[in-house]
């Protein structure tokens, strides 16, 4: 069962009231070996067999977009890549004589993903929710950073792993804000915090001790 919790907008509406949202309370993230293991039990197909078709089905949706093409999976998602400039590379201004990026500028930064309805409607159908009972402190505005990096701390101690939208709900601070402060964190070794995964997927987890 999954738990849910009522999020306050940072802005109020029109008529000067304050509005709530739901958001789900993400605890875990499940990995390729474990969802493997699941449809092994579904299937006759092995554990091995399964994690390779994948790894393999990624590089393959990789070679795609590196051609310039977006990637539909039916009843999961259209992947499509974005670009953007690589590290300290100005952009370009457009104004006569100034100065044009040329392709060694431009990389692949990100890719962006579009849920299948079908997909969306799956998830949805299995979904069976209750409202947490976790709360969230909100910090006043003078809060320093040290302060805001316990929060953290004391949070991955008691969660396997904490995102952006969490430490925005810890700290106060507005979501570009939180994420920049955590990516200082997790290039601190000495905070005690790291990363997992991706892009959209990826989350902030406790750094093992060596």
């Amino acid at each position: 069962m999954a738990e849910y919790e009522m999020q306050e907008l940072s802005l109020p509406n029109g008529e000067g009231k304050r509005v709530l949202y739901p958001r789900m309370v993400i605890r875990q993230q499940a990995s390729l070996e474990q969802i493997a293991e699941r449809i092994q039990h579904a299937s006759t197909y092995s554990k091995g067999e399964i994690i390779g078709l994948v790894q393999e089905l990624a590089r393959q949706i990789a070679a795609e977009m590196a051609e310039g093409k977006s990637v539909k999976i039916d009843g999961l998602d259209v992947f499509t890549p974005a670009l953007g400039l690589r590290k300290d590379k100005e952009r370009e201004t457009g104004e006569e004589g100034e100065p044009r990026r040329n392709a060694s500028s431009i990389c692949m930064r990100t890719i962006n993903f579009r849920a299948d309805k079908q997909f969306i409607q799956e998830a949805a159908v299995r979904c069976t929710l209750e409202r947490s009972k976790r709360k969230f402190r909100r910090s006043a505005k003078d809060l320093t950073p040290e302060q805001r990096l316990k929060l953290a701390q004391d949070f991955l101690q008691k969660n396997p792993c904490m995102n952006v939208s969490d430490y925005t709900r810890l700290t106060g601070l507005l979501r570009d804000a939180a994420a920049k402060e955590l990516r200082k964190w997790a290039a601190q070794p000495d905070t005690g915090i790291t990363t997992s995964g991706r892009s959209t997927h990826k989350v902030y987890i406790r750094r093992k001790e060596s």
